[in-house]
């Protein structure tokens, strides 16, 4: 009776996890990610071998046919791709713009049209100047004062912001609906202040959206580089007479068949509860995409053949899904729900790495209170990594449209101080990442994933956005 009494003591005092062997597992995963990792080699070959990946290009269907080649090496259970469609933008001759102060005298400045943009004219276009530090401020600018004018956008990423995806959102608007505002105003065109926290020549691309508007009325949009908006922000206070010329012969075509490419785990015990994990394999086309989001997708990739090679059999069906057209559509992202959907999958939890290979800091999640909570629970596994973010928040866009169902979105938060230094840039580029920063970020999330699908989720009524 006592030894009863003594066992059912013990069974009721033990935590719901299993520390030493969660611990045991972690330091296996980490272990093998830092000395026989595969997300760098992977990287080299995406960034330096095929490029920039830009929807409905040739280097995404490399992309595509690459990493299906990858994960068939990895000996899962099923590899296959998924097919979507996809715009298909072209950007043309490089872009090429001046200030010019007085007829004859001129100085070049760097610009890159935005995703989606028309074109200007064949000889370019050139016409006065208007900075207005926001859309808000078109309304009170009136058709009299912007008709007929370059509306130059200067409202720079806010530097009090510690997360810089909040400086980010904070300024956004104006490359995405700058040139549909500015178009119902009468303007010629509309220039961009790039979305960068620092100073430099280097003009930074993104999608952006004509919404409603008739092909016939709209206008070109351009970013211009943070060092190239403070000249013409300078001259312009100086000398408000001055004219802004650019030129770009950008192209929309019909839309292109493209794929997710998708590979799986078959799971042990409950094969019908779908996990995944996963970033976008299109990127733009100025740099080579390795920050966005080459590392997420070779992290994604890594998280499988870790959970493999360290002998972790998964309960659920772990999936890892390379989504296509992020950057410019969310198709890939809508078509996996889509098909999710029309399947009647269950999935119970999704991870998104789409902020850069940096170094892990964490977590963010939408999800109910208490998965919240037992996530917080395994803080202390851990902290010998130096992860400690865990707190509620986006998860990322790719996973977003399967929030319809009963489950839990996480994205990974690595250090965001020096993301927006080459998002959407030309200097987007290999060498930017530390070989480290991205095996520390695949060996986190491979953590998480099988902390998740040890222990499950707490099912909820009802998931809120």
């Amino acid at each position: 009776m006592r030894i009863a009494l003594l066992l059912a003591i013990l069974l009721v005092s033990t935590p719901f996890f299993s520390q030493s062997d969660d611990e045991k597992q972690i330091k296996l995963i980490y272990d093998h990610a830092l000395t026989n990792g595969k997300a760098y080699d992977w990287l080299n070959y995406l960034s330096n071998q095929i490029g920039g990946r830009l929807s409905g290009s040739v280097q995404a269907q490399q992309a595509v046919d690459y990493t299906k080649g990858q994960l068939d090496s990895l000996g899962l259970d099923r590899v296959w791709l998924q097919p979507v469609m996809v715009p298909k933008w072209v950007r043309g001759t490089p872009e090429f713009a001046y200030i010019e102060t007085k007829p004859g005298l001129t100085t070049n400045v760097p610009i890159c049209a935005l995703g989606g943009s028309v074109a200007t004219p064949d000889g370019g276009l050139k016409a006065s100047i208007i900075e207005v530090k926001g859309i808000e401020d078109l309304e009170k600018l009136g058709e009299e004062k912007i008709a007929g004018k370059i509306v130059f956008y200067n409202r720079p990423m806010d530097a009090t912001q510690i997360s810089t995806f909040a400086a980010y959102s904070g300024c956004v608007d104006q490359r995405y609906s700058g040139a549909a505002e500015a178009g119902k105003y009468g303007a010629l065109g509309v220039i961009v202040r790039s979305m960068n926290l620092r100073l430099d020549d280097y003009p930074h691309t993104g999608s952006m959206s004509y919404g409603d508007t008739p092909v016939s009325n709209r206008i070109p949009a351009a970013a211009i580089s943070t060092k190239g908006a403070e000249l013409l922000s300078t001259t312009l206070t100086l000398n408000p007479d001055i004219k802004f010329h650019f030129r770009q012969s950008c192209k929309q075509y019909e839309d292109v068949e493209s794929y997710n490419v998708i590979g799986e785990i078959r799971g042990s015990t409950y094969p019908n509860e779908v996990m995944i994990v996963g970033g976008h394999l299109d990127s733009w086309d100025l740099g080579d995409g390795s920050h966005d989001d080459g590392a997420g997708c070779v992290q994604s990739m890594d998280v499988l053949r870790l959970l493999k090679e360290t002998g972790y059999k998964p309960k659920r069906t772990l999936r890892v899904v390379l989504f296509m057209n992020e950057e410019n559509g969310l198709r890939g992202g809508n078509k996996y729900a889509e098909v999710a959907r029309r399947k009647n999958e269950k999935h119970v939890f999704a991870l998104e790495s789409d902020s850069g290979g940096f170094t892990p800091r964490g977590f963010s999640f939408n999800c109910s209170e208490e998965n919240l909570k037992q996530v917080q629970s395994w803080k202390s596994l851990f902290e010998p990594y130096l992860i400690h973010m865990f707190v509620k928040g986006f998860s990322g866009a790719d996973i977003r449209p399967l929030m319809d169902q009963d489950l839990v979105l996480a994205g990974l938060r690595p250090d965001s101080q020096r993301y927006f230094d080459h998002h959407h840039a030309e200097n987007d580029t290999f060498e930017h990442v530390n070989k480290r920063e991205l095996e520390l970020g695949a060996a986190t999330m491979a953590s998480l994933v099988y902390l998740m699908d040890k222990y499950g989720t707490i099912p909820s009524k009802k998931i809120k956005g």
